[in-house]
């Protein structure tokens, strides 16, 4: 497959000015200063090829750090009109922004300097590709001339060895490109961009800090437009597995059907949908891939989550005598400490490119979406598990009334959270109880939803709410983030600031990481308390629209929701809710108690 997005065979000639743009007898290739008008064709750099790339693929916004190795580079970058440079605290959020702007707008990018920039990124790079995002790293590296040469550089281990860094990325990435030389660094771009599309997974590019204002014939002005080969089924492997699915499904009597975190990846969402359609089954999600199908389905039943699943979901999952999962990723975490009451010869498993029958046949090179669209047209109307759902059925109670001026409890906040939710809203739930909590919310149509399921790194959910905001300003998020995990990344509520974004934030302030004390429990658990209005008062400091506020009690919570909706909607809103220590969700109780005893298997007998 031809993963290239141009060719270094079909340029124009840039500028009719290949060598240098200084103009002058000199035999050197000279950089030139980004100009909107060079010759009348544009900036045919280095730099502006990669900042042109970058908006062809719908990435206007990236998200950067800058140092001494980069900052030629986002010269370019930030010439580009199409293109707007957020830059941020530290390195590791400038990832998490890239992986909450991949999420909302299916490609992310971030530009950091050479190894103290490219080793603190790492872990939100790995995030991203647990999560399958298509995400474009960026690194200032060495100057071209120190490449080969025993120079000991500032900002390595001290070693003339410059690949310490790339080592480190080519574990956590699909593609990683070196760039120190102009010959090929088209093709190497370009490569790296189209992989990282087709592959739904972070590439890694470095570019050599003395190369971005250089011209050189294959920077056309006029590049070659972006395109990509489409994936195609195997045609006659796509009629052998629908043929197989609709013959094991058409035998059940109460099918389901379980969209699973990787239906993002392979675009399947709507086919999806499209099979609930025409099937009548009964329709769950995993709780990775809650926001992907749409929760106002007649025949959703909720999220399946084994033994914390939404009510009666479970039931009618684990009662069905056929279901098919959708891109599931089954793991500790989403599998309850591995407590799933499934059988496999009653599963389907649906990934991007496989489909699997019970124990039986295997099918490659069958791409979901078009299975999921031909199998709709093959299954016999079914809607028995969800008349089933229906019957057994009962709404949930509400909490229990709160007395005046009692201490604010965690479902009493989370009822009046429901009432905030629009299609105008999107929702960032943080590693933590807010995973338990935010997954009983009802997302109305077009709600989005996003957390970290897979990779769980505290912290994730400011950079990500950073980049996620940026992404799509025309929705207002609302994020939940627990103390301790705020306390990891907090600096970036200043990049908000910066940003004018209208973010709500729920600072879920209960002592400590009460997720590790369910699972756990130990004095590391519980953290310094810190003033957080006061903290995010101070990083405001009067420069943009910020409004704090602390409540401890029901009242003084609807009189915050009030405000932050209200007279500043137009604002970054940071609610601070004080609840007690222990107040958790019963979820969490389950699911703790079932991942700690997973993590304290004693070893096999050898």
């Amino acid at each position: 497959m031809d993963t290239k997005i141009g060719s270094m065979d079909v340029v124009k000639p840039p500028c009719n000015d290949i060598v240098s743009c200084n103009h002058t007898n000199s035999t050197a290739i000279q950089p030139c200063v980004p100009s909107a008008a060079n010759n009348g064709c544009g900036d045919s750099t280095l730099g502006g090829h990669l900042a042109r790339r970058l908006v062809e693929v719908g990435v206007t916004d990236v998200f950067s750090v800058p140092g001494d190795f980069n900052l030629t580079l986002l010269d370019h970058l930030i010439a580009e009109p199409a293109l707007n440079v957020v830059g941020c605290c530290n390195e590791l959020n400038a990832g998490y922004a890239a992986d909450g702007y991949a999420r909302a707008r299916g490609v992310g990018a971030c530009v950091v300097t050479f190894t103290v920039g490219g080793l603190s990124v790492l872990n939100a790079i790995a995030g991203a590709y647990s999560e399958n995002l298509p995400l474009i790293c960026v690194v200032g590296g060495p100057n071209s001339n120190d490449y080969g040469t025993s120079r000991i550089l500032h900002h390595t281990i001290g070693l003339p060895d410059f690949s310490q860094e790339l080592r480190c990325f080519q574990t956590i990435t699909c593609f990683q490109a070196v760039v120190n030389n102009l010959e090929d660094a088209h093709e190497l771009i370009d490569t790296a961009i189209s992989t990282a599309l087709k592959e739904s997974k972070p590439v890694y590019i470095s570019i050599s800090c003395n190369l971005p204002g250089i011209h050189h014939p294959t920077f056309s002005c006029d590049p070659v437009p972006f395109s990509l080969s489409p994936k195609l089924s195997n045609k006659m492997g796509l009629e052998a597995a629908v043929e197989a699915a609709a013959e094991f499904l058409n035998k059940a009597v109460k099918p389901v059907l379980v969209g699973g975190p990787k239906l993002r990846v392979a675009a399947a969402g709507d086919a999806f949908v499209e099979l609930a359609d025409a099937s009548g089954y009964a329709l769950a999600v995993m709780p990775s891939a809650k926001g992907q199908v749409p929760e106002h389905h007649p025949h959703f039943i909720g999220t399946y989550w084994g033994a914390v699943s939404t009510a009666f979901c479970a039931e009618i999952v684990e009662s069905a005598d056929a279901y098919l999962f959708a891109g599931p990723i089954f793991n500790d975490y989403s599998s309850v400490g591995y407590s799933l009451l499934l059988k496999k010869e009653k599963a389907i498993i649906v990934q991007p490119d496989r489909v699997v029958i019970a124990n039986g046949p295997a099918f490659g090179c069958v791409l979901m979406k078009d299975f999921l669209k031909e199998l709709a047209k093959r299954l016999k109307h079914n809607n028995t598990a969800y008349e089933n759902y229906h019957r057994i059925f009962v709404p949930e109670g509400h909490p229990l009334k709160a007395a005046p001026k009692e201490p604010l409890r965690v479902n009493v906040l989370f009822q009046h959270i429901q009432k905030m939710l629009s299609g105008e809203t999107a929702v960032i739930a943080e590693t933590g109880d807010s995973w338990f909590n935010c997954q009983k919310l009802k997302l109305p149509k077009g709600c989005g939803y996003e957390f970290q399921m897979q990779y769980g790194s505290i912290g994730w959910s400011v950079g990500a709410t950073l980049g996620y905001a940026q992404a799509v300003p025309e929705k207002r998020v609302i994020a939940f983030i627990g103390d301790g995990s705020f306390q990891v990344t907090a600096q970036d509520v200043s990049t908000m600031l910066r940003s004018e974004q209208k973010t709500i934030i729920f600072l879920i302030n209960n002592g400590g990481y009460t997720i590790e004390v369910e699972i756990h429990d130990g004095p590391y658990n519980v953290i310094k308390n810190w003033n957080y209005t006061g903290l995010v008062d101070a990083i405001h400091n009067g420069e943009g629209k910020c409004w704090t506020a602390k409540v401890f009690c029901e009242e003084e919570l609807v009189e915050a929701i009030a405000t932050a909706t209200g007279p500043k909607k137009d604002s970054l809103c940071f609610i601070e809710v004080i609840v007690h220590k222990d107040d958790t969700s019963k979820e969490l109780l389950e699911w703790g108690s079932r991942v700690s005893a997973a993590n304290s298997r004693p070893p096999n007998p050898q």
